[in-house]
């Protein structure tokens, strides 16, 4: 046998016992949780039929109202089994999904890497670092351009600041000195003598003083 038909013989073999996919096996498990489910509702319905039998016979008929409740207590032991199956097979069912979950993401993720390497490619960090530097001097030279235009030129450079405020403060006494000529000048000083002081405190308080003892002296 030759090693192409080896190799294909071993490759429809390993087809043939390749297992089932993830998809595949979740819906082999919600296949089998809606059975036990339905096998659920149908023992808690004979659960029910059981307890109503034992009821009606009571102590009327006492065998028949044993067997209903053996049959009961079957009914639930099988009830309890299901629940715990039912609980296996959600788990193991939750199980696959997650990982089917990241396996996806991880595909994703896997295809996105691809196309961000693709994109890179093309890129030279040593043409990128050049051209970053590029636009950075093109854009120092622009802020210079900008502030040489909006720069003043040939005004107020020649000038002293204190001789400007000087020449502006002779303005001012100028200025000042033609509106007193044109009110008339100076109001003239009063040639009439001032009021005399009022008397001092001192002495108003010396004949309150007075008053006060010639009272006392009355009142002894």
């Amino acid at each position: 046998m030759s090693k192409i038909s080896k190799f294909f013989k071993v490759g429809s073999t390993s087809s043939k016992n390749r297992g089932p996919t993830p998809q595949e096996a979740i819906h082999k498990l919600r296949e089998t949780e809606e059975m036990l489910t339905k096998k659920q509702e149908y023992l808690e319905n004979r659960i029910q039929q059981e307890l109503t039998t034992a009821k009606k016979h009571g102590t009327k008929n006492k065998r028949a109202a044993l067997q209903a409740l053996k049959r009961k207590k079957r009914f639930e032991q099988q009830l309890a089994q299901i629940d715990g199956t039912i609980s296996t097979i959600e788990f193991q069912r939750e199980a696959l999904e997650n990982a089917n979950t990241n396996t996806e993401v991880l595909k994703n993720m896997g295809y996105a890497a691809k196309a961000i390497k693709g994109a890179h490619e093309n890129m030279d960090l040593d043409k990128i670092d050049t051209l970053m530097q590029d636009i950075t001097e093109q854009q120092e030279v622009a802020q210079e351009i900008s502030d040489a235009i909006s720069r003043p030129v040939g005004f107020g450079d020649q000038y002293d600041e204190d001789e400007l405020l000087a020449e502006l403060e002779e303005l001012e006494q100028e200025e000042l000195d033609q509106n007193l000529v044109s009110m008339g000048g100076l109001p003239s000083v009063p040639s009439a003598s001032l009021p005399s002081r009022p008397a001092s405190k001192k002495k108003v308080d010396v004949n309150d003083d007075l008053d006060m003892e010639q009272l006392a002296a009355w009142a002894t």
